[in-house]
């Protein structure tokens, strides 16, 4: 039974950012669409395709036929799921919004726990939190590991070490993270840092349902890289402290040398000459580069380019064969009207 009801009505967002997940989507959709009519709360569940290759909109918009509540938002390009999830969070309009990844590795039943918590507790914030991370490979878990204790030391001690992008989050934090301009932001280091009143639901992390993961070695790489420098000006101060010690190195090397001269046993001296171009050599290009890659955000923040560009929204208008007009998040309208399920 649908209904139409007023904007301020709408309880809750489901926010899911989609990568070639045409294999995961039905699977996606059979898991969350009876967890959501059960919760008995009027709700949209927002798709974010992040520019995939495969038929993963064409089959959302089938799924949409028969399913009103689903939304789909089309990127025009790949942007990478933090800002594919920003697009979602832009968009989404319920009082409560949950973010959750289409691989059901974070389970849909688990969105009623966090919305009576986030209820019963008065709770901004709510995480989900791994219990149990068996599926993940052995890599995988031991990499996330120095990962958390790392952002833990640059964070602080409230970031969890075992909460991704898996959350619920209420208007007044989504409309918080919408108002920030940052150009890479990283959510699960963003949202704690911002001190709302938060809690915790636990759960067993399952193995992706179909298709590969959209985590490879590279992009956990990047995502740390994302995650020091947006986060911390502490590489800065990381290469303050190796050009000291560099100096105190070679200052030995300048004393060593000098004393062997005065005691009459000099030599040619070529390995410690080529030791010594090394070590400033190295630490020079460490330094260059942790300063360019701070100079490069700054460069990118004052380009002030749109993270992303929706090629449609099916709540704003329907996909056309022709070449769809470039709307932004940023300024899109926002309908005062909404059909949804409860």
């Amino acid at each position: 039974m649908s209904r139409d009801f007023v904007l301020d009505e709408l309880t809750l967002s489901v926010v899911t950012p989609m990568y070639n997940e045409r294999e995961a989507v039905d699977h996606f959709v059979a898991r969350l669409r009876p967890v959501l009519d059960g919760l008995g709360v009027t709700y949209e569940v927002v798709a974010v395709d992040d520019g995939s290759r495969d038929e993963t909109v064409a089959r959302l918009l089938e799924l949409r036929q028969d399913w009103p509540a689903l939304r789909v938002i089309k990127l025009r390009r790949n942007v990478g799921h933090q800002s594919a999830l920003a697009a979602g969070l832009k968009s989404a309009r319920g009082a409560y919004v949950v973010s959750i990844d289409a691989d059901l590795q974070d389970p849909p039943e688990t969105i009623g726990d966090m919305l009576e918590k986030a209820r019963s507790e008065n709770l901004d914030v709510v995480y989900g939190v791994r219990s149990d991370r068996s599926t993940d490979t052995s890599f995988k878990r031991n990499t996330a590991g120095v990962y958390y204790w790392l952002m833990r030391k640059l964070v602080g001690p409230h970031l969890s070490d075992q909460a991704g992008d898996f959350r619920l989050m209420s208007r007044v934090v989504v409309d918080t993270l919408n108002d920030l301009q940052e150009q890479q932001p990283v959510y699960r280091l963003v949202v704690p840092s911002l001190g709302f009143a938060s809690g915790e639901v636990a759960y067993v992390r399952a193995e992706r349902v179909a298709g590969e993961t959209k985590y490879p070695l590279h992009k956990m790489i990047k995502l740390s890289v994302d995650s020091v420098t947006s986060f911390s000006a502490a590489p800065l101060r990381v290469a303050t402290w190796l050009g000291l010690v560099t100096f105190m190195v070679c200052l030995g090397l300048v004393v060593s040398g000098i004393a062997a001269w005065g005691f009459g046993v000099t030599v040619p001296g070529w390995t410690s000459l080529y030791i010594a171009v090394l070590l400033l050599g190295a630490v020079q290009l460490i330094c260059l580069g942790l300063l360019g890659e701070y100079v490069g955000r700054i460069y990118a923040a004052t380009q002030n380019r749109p993270r992303f560009l929706v090629a449609f929204d099916t709540d704003e208008q329907e996909p056309m064969s022709t070449k769809p007009e470039i709307v932004s998040l940023e300024t899109a309208a926002v309908p005062t009207q909404l059909a949804t399920h409860r």
